[in-house]
């Protein structure tokens, strides 16, 4: 059933309240981050960027990260559904506004599933010491992923977390134990290692060589994904407080993995070979830090992060959908809720042959690659506006309370519009600096959700776009 005008909607069938905790809800988050793929993709390239100060950059970009974390903490506590965004804004600035922000959401979360597409089957492959150029090679094992998470995402919550959290324990523990060991070598002056200088310490790297906007940019993408915490809120144990907390602890936490990643990693071959294996940096670190055996190892943290990404952008992905479809802004059977899996299987299993039909055609059709490719470079654009969306909703709903002490003054104004500041700064730098096809990606994907907009509002007829404005109470 649709929501009446300015009221939550009332559904046949719920999620299954209660049935994760934090520990559960923050892995989930952080697999959308996908750490070890994500320090694998951007190694060589931040390291070549900031001049080895890729530490120091990490850090810094850190910082807005947690504000605004801490900004969707707030928000979850007014209001705690997997609707997350797209309700925030649409019910605390503008329901037209809000729903875009809900189709960026989907578009970004679809997108960063099949941008592993590249990674996917050389990391499975390289575990067992074999590799392939066949597409139908890749298309194999890209299927057999995505249709075993699918099925898992069906099942149940439950399950889905505690499949993320075995491969989480593997991924991070290789990642980890490799970036501590690679620095202990960097710092022993292992042979063929590069010695470490002030300039490590610094934005600008070595020699003040380096550029931090140019780092401030990659560590901006490094981050985005972190929000999955907050669209399972429904099924989490203290819905309105411990998908916030994860959230504002999984940052932290990436932070931390990001940072030591980079700092012990980038200094183990020399910049040009470095530069060399930008493609697959991380498998060939590992190789040189330890021989073949190692390298596989270091694959399996790749293909694990993959397909736990894969598997969380199908589950988050379909909350997100079963949010916006509880206010027929899509359609309503998408909003069903299967009383024996106590999951949403109609969305999730649109979402799951959605990323895998894009997957299809993107190894199978050579000329649309370039495409893909173009729009892949600017899923982290996405999610940048995601979440300055998200912190100018939680600063207009909080308006009253801001100047209510200075406490409120600093933590619910000043820091979160310096946060959504910073993001906006690089949001600009970024499209200014992007080729015109990227720039075009951005356009296009914006288009396509101003027309489902249309359509949501004339050809469903949603109420959603008649929500008032709502604001929390000077005393709250």
């Amino acid at each position: 059933m649709a929501a009446a005008a300015g009221k939550a909607p009332v559904l046949r069938a719920r999620l299954q309240p209660d049935a994760i905790g934090v520990t559960q809800d923050l892995v989930i988050g952080m697999a959308m981050s996908a750490p070890a793929v994500t320090v694998g993709l951007t190694l060589a390239g931040l390291a070549a960027a900031t001049a080895y100060g890729s530490g120091p950059v990490l850090i810094l970009t850190g910082i807005p990260m947690l504000v605004i974390a801490n900004a969707y903490r707030r928000c979850n506590k007014w209001n705690a559904n997997c609707g997350a965004s797209f309700e925030w804004v649409g019910r605390a600035i503008n329901p037209y506004l809000g729903f875009l922000t809900g189709w960026l959401m989907i578009a970004a979360y679809i997108i960063a599933a099949v941008s592993g597409v590249a990674v996917l089957a050389p990391s499975v492959l390289a575990v067992v010491g074999t590799s392939s150029t066949s597409i139908w090679g890749n298309i194999g094992i890209a299927s057999v992923v995505t249709l075993a998470m699918l099925v898992i995402a069906v099942v149940g919550i439950r399950i889905t977390a505690q499949t993320q959290v075995a491969m989480a324990v593997v991924e991070y523990a290789i990642l980890i134990g490799f970036a501590v060991v690679g620095l202990a070598a960097v710092l022993g002056h292992h042979p063929g290692t590069v010695p470490v200088s002030r300039g490590w310490l610094s934005v600008n790297g070595v020699g003040g060589k380096g550029s931090a906007t140019a780092g401030f940019l990659i560590a901006v993408f490094i981050y985005s994904g972190w929000d999955g915490t907050l669209y399972v809120n429904e099924e989490v144990k203290r819905r309105h407080t411990n998908p916030g907390r994860a959230a504002v602890l999984g940052v932290a936490l990436l932070v931390v993995i990001y940072a030591l990643s980079a700092v012990g990693l980038q200094g183990l071959v020399s910049p040009a070979r470095l530069q060399a294996h930008s493609a697959s940096a991380l498998v060939y670190v590992a190789q040189a830090l330890g021989g073949p055996g190692w390298a596989k190892v270091m694959a399996l943290s790749l293909a694990l992060s993959v397909i736990a990404t894969t598997g969380t952008a199908i589950v988050l992905t379909a909350r997100i959908v079963y949010g916006m479809a509880s206010y027929r802004t899509l359609p309503e059977f998408l909003a069903n809720v299967s009383r024996r899996f106590r999951t949403p299987v109609a969305a999730s299993v649109i979402v799951g042959l959605l990323i895998l039909g894009l997957t299809w055609v993107y190894l199978l059709t050579t000329s649309v690659q370039a495409a893909f490719n173009d729009v892949i470079a600017v899923a982290g654009l996405l999610f940048t506006v995601l979440y300055v969306l998200t912190v100018i909703a939680m600063v207009v709903y909080y308006r009253r309370l801001v100047v209510s002490s200075a406490r409120h003054f600093l933590t619910l104004g000043v820091l979160p519009v310096a946060a959504a500041g910073f993001l906006a700064w690089i949001l600009v730098k970024s499209v200014l600096a992007a080729p015109a096809p990227q720039v075009w990606s951005l356009v296009i994907v914006a288009g396509v959700g101003l027309l489902l907009m249309l359509v949501a509002r004339f050809g469903l007829r949603s109420a959603f776009f008649g929500v008032e404005r709502e604001s929390a109470p000077r005393e709250r």
